[in-house]
């Protein structure tokens, strides 16, 4: 297990949420910054033919996301298998998916992950559920109950979404932190605060409590990840343009940058990863 840690590594995404360009300028632009891989929508299907060119000319992975949609737990299953059978063919590292919606009943959400498993299970691409307002994974409670019910069920870690449902940071929750990052396949490294899901600007200094707690939160996910024999952790600094990214009242000008923002969580991630598996094999030595 030791060697196991040793050898794990972190893969950064950058997500094309809010960005302006073409792919031909931004691909080898996020290569240079030291991003390995891409998140997005999956292209439409007249542009997906030069999406994949370029992601192979970048050497660039691809994490694709899908979204479930209907009106009934059948519908949101049968959007969600035609959107994975599309991703499958981008040879994804596996997916992200936003899952059925907030409204479902407990027993609707149980017959939405059975059929989604099933379909995991037949297609052998593993789809990672997002933690996600609106959706059946929007509070640590009901998530809970569904981990326990189901083993196999894995996630997409974006804490930030809790702290603003939960209106506050949710240290009193670590337990359950504690049991998504064991299911956790990936993490969105956004940082949330009570009344929203993104902080202004992770930089500024009376957001640090909540960049620390995020942190604190991912940590645990790196831990369970090497203790599952893990290779490769991956993370997307998710912060989204506006409306996400807050204005100025009247002229809508972003109260920051969206691009130096990404790069900064980006690059501290990466130290803060490295940082921490040092200290963990010191620890171990």
């Amino acid at each position: 297990m030791g060697e196991v840690k040793r050898r794990m590594k972190l893969i950064v995404f950058r997500h094309l949420w809010g960005v302006i360009g073409e792919w031909e300028d931004l691909f080898p632009k996020f290569k240079r910054a030291g991003y390995q891989g891409i998140e997005s929508q999956m292209p439409p299907p007249e542009d997906r033919k030069r999406f994949r060119a370029l992601l192979r000319k970048h050497s660039l992975e691809f994490i694709p996301q899908v979204f479930s949609r209907g009106k009934t737990v059948a519908d949101h299953l049968e959007s969600l298998l035609e959107q994975v059978n599309t991703a499958k063919t981008f040879s994804p590292r596996f997916i992200n998916a936003h899952s059925g919606q907030d409204a479902f009943s407990e027993d609707q959400s149980i017959r939405f992950f059975e059929g989604a498993l099933q379909l995991e299970a037949k297609d052998g691409v593993a789809i990672a559920h997002e933690t996600h307002r609106g959706r059946i994974l929007f509070n640590p409670w009901s998530t809970s109950r569904l981990l326990t019910r189901f083993p196999d069920l894995k996630l997409c870690c974006d804490f930030s979404h809790w702290v603003c449902v939960c209106e506050r940071l949710i240290e009193d929750q670590i337990g359950i932190i504690r049991q998504c990052a064991d299911r956790c396949l990936h993490v969105h490294a956004r940082v949330g605060y009570e009344q929203g899901p993104q902080v202004p600007d992770p930089r500024a200094p009376e957001y640090q409590r909540h960049l620390e707690a995020h942190e604190t939160w991912w940590r645990l996910v790196w831990e369970a990840q090497a203790k599952r024999g893990f290779r490769v952790s991956t993370l997307t600094p998710e912060f989204g343009p506006p409306d996400y990214l807050h204005t100025l009242p009247y002229t809508r000008v972003p109260v920051s940058n969206l691009e130096e923002i990404c790069d900064w969580q980006a690059q501290r991630q990466a130290e803060n990863f490295a940082r921490h598996r040092t200290k963990k094999r010191q620890t171990s030595a």
